[in-house]
Parts: C-alpha cells; sequence; structure tokens
C-alpha cells in the first residue's frame, strides 16, 4: 500500500455481540484487522467501537408538507450522523436524495422509493395518492426507482367510519407484493390498526411498520412468515397528542389510538418473545426530529426487549437484514466510538466519543 494516513481504532472493537476484538485499523476507508506494514501517519482513537448505527424507519428529504429542499435534507442527514447513525432505511419520501449517494461524509441511505397511499387517505403532499386499479403499476414504479424496497400505507383513518381502516383491498395487496417481489425488491407497509395486517401477511409482505395492531392471534402468523417489524416506539409517543386533537371529530378513532398507544410495550415485548425480527427505526423527517436512534433503543429496553438485543437491532443484527456490512474486513469504515460499552447500557448511545464515516473522523 502506499504511505498515506491511517486510522488505528483501539480499546474494544464489538465486530458482533460476543465477537470482541482490541483493535481495528482503517486503511484508505475501509476496515483491516492486520496492521498495515508501511503506514508512517496513524491516528489513534480509544473507546469502544461499534458498527455505524442503523435507523432503519426515517425520511431523510421529508418535512411537516412534504418535500424539502436539498439543504434542509442536508441537516437531517447530518443530524442522524452526529447520532452515530450511519445506515438509513429511507422508508417513504417525496424528495430526490440521490445526491447524498455523492457525498462520503454522510450517512448511507437505502430508499423505498415514494409512499404509495390510498386517495385523501394520508398526510397531504407525502405520498402517491391512488386507487387499488393503479397499485400494481406504482410499486412497480416505486421498486425501479428505489433500492430493494417498496413503501405501502397499509391503513389510515376513513372519515366515513370515523376509526383507522384497510387502504388496500387483499386482492390488490397480493398483486402489488407479487410484482415487487418479481422486481427484486421487499415491500414494507405502514400500519397502526389490527385489521390491516392479516391480508398484508397472507399476501406476503416483508414488514410492518409501527405495528400497533399486532394482536396475540396475530403474532404467530408473523413469526410463520417470517414478517418483520420496525415500532418507531418514539413516534408512538406522539399518540396521545394526536388523539387529543382529533378527539372532537373522530372520537372513536382518538379512542383507538390511546389503546394502541397504552399498549405499545406489552406488543413490542410479545412480537421480540415470539422470534419476531424487530429493528429501530425513529420515524424521523415529517414532525419528528433526526438524530433519535439512541432514543428509540432505550425504548426497546422499556418494552422489555434485553439491551444487547436491542442493540443488535440498530447495529449487528439491522445491518444483516438489510444486506449491509458491519465491521467486516474490506467494509467501508463506518463505525462509532463510545467512552463505555453499550451492551452494559444503552444509553451509551446518546453521547458518541467519535463518528467514523467512510474512514473519515467527523468533527
Amino acid at each position: 500500500m502506499s504511505d498515506r494516513a491511517v486510522l488505528h481504532v483501539k480499546g474494544r472493537v464489538l465486530v458482533g455481540p460476543e465477537d470482541v476484538r482490541d483493535e481495528v485499523w482503517v486503511v484508505e476507508g475501509r476496515i483491516r484487522y492486520d496492521r498495515p506494514a508501511d503506514a508512517r501517519d496513524v491516528r489513534t482513537v480509544q473507546g469502544w467501537a461499534l458498527p455505524g448505527l442503523v435507523d432503519a424507519h426515517c425520511h431523510v428529504g421529508l418535512g411537516a408538507h412534504g418535500p424539502v429542499d436539498a439543504d434542509v435534507a442536508e441537516k437531517q442527514a447530518l443530524a442522524d450522523r452526529e447520532a452515530g447513525t450511519l445506515l438509513i432505511r429511507d422508508a417513504g419520501s417525496p424528495s430526490d436524495t440521490r445526491w447524498v449517494d455523492d457525498r462520503d461524509d454522510l450517512p448511507k441511505i437505502i430508499r423505498a422509493g415514494r409512499h404509495i397511499a390510498r386517495t385523501r387517505r394520508y398526510i397531504r403532499g407525502y405520498a402517491h395518492e391512488i386507487e387499488p386499479d393503479d397499485l400494481v403499476a406504482y410499486v412497480a414504479r416505486e421498486a425501479r426507482r428505489g433500492d430493494g424496497w417498496v413503501k405501502l400505507v397499509g391503513d389510515w383513518i376513513d372519515r366515513e367510519i370515523g376509526d383507522l381502516a384497510p387502504s388496500w383491498p387483499r386482492e390488490a395487496a397480493e398483486a402489488a407484493i407479487a410484482e415487487a417481489h418479481r422486481l427484486g425488491a421487499r415491500v414494507t407497509a405502514h400500519c397502526f390498526a389490527e385489521n390491516s395486517l392479516r391480508d398484508l401477511v397472507e399476501a406476503g409482505i416483508d414488514c410492518i411498520e409501527h405495528a400497533t395492531g399486532l394482536t396475540e392471534d396475530l403474532i404467530p402468523l408473523f413469526a410463520e412468515r417470517g414478517v418483520a417489524i420496525v415500532p418507531t416506539l418514539v413516534n408512538i409517543a406522539t399518540f396521545p397528542r394526536l388523539a387529543a386533537g382529533g378527539e372532537d371529530r373522530f372520537p372513536r378513532w382518538s379512542a383507538h389510538m390511546r389503546r394502541l398507544h397504552e399498549r405499545r410495550y406489552d406488543t413490542v415485548r410479545s412480537a421480540y418473545d415470539a422470534g419476531l425480527p424487530v429493528f429501530v427505526g425513529t420515524d424521523a423527517g415529517g414532525t419528528l426530529p433526526h438524530g433519535l436512534v439512541a432514543a428509540e433503543v432505550a425504548e426497546l429496553v422499556t418494552a422489555g426487549i434485553p439491551p444487547r438485543d436491542a442493540l443488535a437491532a440498530a447495529t449487528w443484527a439491522a445491518r444483516a437484514w438489510l444486506g449491509r456490512p458491519g465491521l467486516d474486513e474490506g467494509a467501508p469504515a463506518d463505525l462509532v466510538v463510545y467512552d463505555t460499552d453499550p451492551r452494559a447500557d444503552v444509553r451509551v448511545l446518546a453521547a458518541p466519543r467519535r463518528v467514523v464515516v467512510n474512514g473519515q473522523v467527523m468533527a
């Protein structure tokens, strides 16, 4: 190799939950576990190192009223980076964020294209709003635009009944999911309520976002099909406020949202106990700020998930699920360094000592 700067991370390197090494070297932005023989300019960072954290439900380029300008999207991505989030599954955005791929100082993004919702059944300005006859065509379009994922809005408030209701007939969902799979994309869906879940899972969906409506009778079906959930508990915390705002006009919906909120921790723990894959996602963007990944990991622990598994849901397990490397030999050097062992106390995640992106130590 040529004579160039090398980063040396020493202390405890958490390659996996039990695979702990004493050091790792970063050469030309890549992970190495052998000391480069001709390194001359070595910078050393000490502490507990993890793969860059994963936010598996995030929206770069999305604001409260729809798409935002690139300078705002950049600030969103930087807020995530400062929190240690270096891999994002962007679960629906109306903005074109491909320019992020040309930046070696920003998190890597796996895009799900733009949300696909039923007409007048989602937040205005966020989604393609269509009818079931067009669902297959729009799923195909977003599968081609995304990075291996498509995002459906599985349920939303139906103003005629005054409560949450499924967005798509079973047959339309089956055809659309089959088309996404044919094109090599996985499908996820926003779902708050109970009554949208069975049809989507039996139609072949790969993941459910929020999953507040997951009930004991549905959990075995999820487990049998291997359907993952991303609970976004920091977002579910807003349900009481949303319910209060809609109580006069939609009292049935408001009461339903409160019930979903009240049982949120039991729902997540039951899913985990049954072996469902559970991953960390914050739902940042829209109305929630970016950089909440540590808070979401802590919420999973509050729900009863053991700290090491909650940590894995934002690191090793999440990266494997998304098909991206961690601290593997030759992988891009995206890592976060902490003062103490995050496996012992996940609250450590809120205070990164150093964030390294593509081998560069961020200020």
